[in-house]
């Protein structure tokens, strides 16, 4: 190395940039894998990457890896912009060690969590690693404790994403498990607590490492993915998107987006969207993409718990979170696996100040012995007590069933929904009109002589006496009656009106919600 104190810097920075070497970085890129600084030029803005510790090197010296020290060891670290606005990122580097977790690694890393923590703006972690460093022992699981602590004390304060883009196993999971949201790549990445070794020698069962905790698996039976895409460029883009809607801390609002859509645009379409057939399905997402901004609505766990859609839009240029049933999936019945994706969906927004939209068709809770074997009354409570919990200004648009329990979850006016809109068509009761006959007039049924035409008639009256806004209206649990086609223009002003909205819970350390 050069005895010239700046050329002897350059050294040390182009050994830095080199992680574990041109061989290692050929492997990385023959598996089809960026490296860890490719993947920060594509999430970041172009120059605005600011690297720390980039000379640290590993203390360890047992099992001769005092002979392997890598300038920055394996993970890269720092700071940069996302659309102009500040975020803290670190990039595990598979090159070194395969992106193992020792002392050194982990401190860089809680380095980075406590400047974004002081500095209120967003950690990004991209995961690529084999786990803890087997060489370090008990030093390196020390380090997964401490980042899993700020991950914690994070939590609800600063926007945290994990991207997973190659391993992540054993206790390496739990550190995104416990972040805000969790990006997969198809084909790619994989999660696991144990892999497909251990579960052979346990259970005597072969499988891959894609079948075990692949991102199709994790998006669509686990919920365990937030987001998958097809490639690392796609996966690292729905990242910058996701950033678009997020405030930076939870003392900001969302940044305000103006589109150029008329904010009094009325769709004709959303009259006749609704089957003159109740139990007839139509695409909520329809239903969306005629309300928000320009159509777009950035759906998350997209194909998990397909009964229920959450995900962020905006309106008028506010970022909202959309909770909508999904009449297209199971007739929008609401259960453990949608109950848990809503919920925590809802606690996010609410940490965040992002005002939450509901918009309601559920004939209730989807009854049946496994369902009840689960957990289902401790489980389901869990979206119940996300909308009670939530103070943010909370909308809500009953399109067509609310029936029973699933009326009251689903952000109604009992739970401080703060305005309670109903579409014509929405139907309000205890129960659907075919059950709520059966249960009242079975005698009267059991006794007439043609119980089917009677039963219709019955139906009917029910229908117009209590399936229907109006009741409810009446009550004031319903604020008001409108025309589909005036959903935007009414949501956007009621935006507006409740800018600056407070509300608060009883002082307390925190709630016990049904986990």
């Amino acid at each position: 190395m050069s005895n010239d104190p700046i050329q002897k810097l350059n050294d040390y920075k182009a050994q830095s940039r080199l992680g574990g070497g041109l061989a290692r970085i050929e492997a990385q890129h023959k598996k089809g894998r960026l490296t860890a600084r490719e993947r920060l030029d594509l999430l970041l803005d172009k120059g605005s990457f600011r690297e720390v510790d980039a000379f640290v090197v590993h203390r360890t010296h047992d099992f001769d890896l005092d002979e392997q020290k890598f300038v920055g060891d394996s993970v890269v670290t720092g700071w940069g912009t996302i659309e102009g606005r500040l975020v803290y990122v670190y990039s595990q580097d598979f090159t070194v060690f395969g992106g193992s977790l020792g002392e050194v690694h982990a401190e860089k890393i809680c380095k980075i969590m406590d400047m974004a923590m002081k500095s209120g703006a967003p950690i990004i972690g991209l995961n690529d690693s084999g786990g803890a460093r087997i060489q370090e022992g008990v030093v390196s699981l020390a380090g997964y404790g401490e980042i899993f602590l700020r991950n914690t004390l994070a939590s609800g304060v600063i926007p945290q994403l994990s991207v997973i883009l190659g391993p992540c196993a054993g206790g390496a999971v739990y550190s995104p498990a416990l972040t805000d949201f969790i990006f997969m790549t198809r084909n790619s990445s994989y999660m696991f607590v144990t892999g497909p070794d251990i579960v052979k020698a346990a259970t005597h069962e072969e499988v891959t490492q894609e079948e075990l905790g692949g991102a199709t698996v994790h998006s669509e039976k686990s919920g365990v993915c937030h987001v998958a895409a097809d490639s690392e460029a796609d996966t690292l883009y729905l990242v910058r998107k996701m950033l678009s809607f997020l405030p930076q801390n939870n003392m900001e609002d969302a940044p305000f987006v103006s589109v150029g859509d008329d904010p009094l645009r009325a769709e004709e379409a959303l009259n006749t969207i609704i089957p003159s057939d109740a139990n007839k399905p139509y695409d909520m997402k329809e239903v969306l993409r005629m309300i928000m901004d320009k159509g777009e609505f950035m759906e998350i766990q997209e194909g998990f718990a397909e009964n229920i859609l959450i995900g962020f839009s905006r309106l008028g240029g506010h970022t909202v979170g959309i909770v909508a049933n999904q009449p297209d999936v199971l007739a929008g019945v609401l259960d453990i696996k949608s109950s848990e994706k809503a919920g925590r969906f809802i606690r996010f927004c609410d940490a965040f100040n992002i005002p939450i939209v509901t918009f309601v068709d559920t004939p209730g809770y989807l009854p049946g012995t496994d369902q009840e074997h689960q957990g289902v009354i401790r489980r389901g409570a869990k979206l119940l007590f996300a909308y009670c919990e939530a103070t943010v200004p909370k909308l809500t648009v009953i399109t067509r069933k609310a029936y029973g329990g699933a009326y009251l979850v689903m952000s109604s006016k009992h739970i401080r929904g703060d305005l309670n809109l109903a579409w014509p068509t929405a139907e309000i009761a205890v129960m659907g009109p075919d059950g709520a006959v059966g249960k009242v007039f079975s005698r009267e049924l059991k006794e007439a002589e043609n119980p089917d035409e009677r039963k219709k008639e019955l139906i009917a009256t029910y229908r117009e006496k209590f399936a229907n806004p109006y009741v409810a209206a009446q009550r004031g649990y319903i604020d008001d009656v409108i025309e589909p086609k005036e959903t935007r223009q009414r949501l956007i002003n009621a935006l507006e009106m409740l800018q600056n909205k407070r509300d608060s819970n009883p002082a307390k350390k925190h709630g016990n919600i049904p986990l």
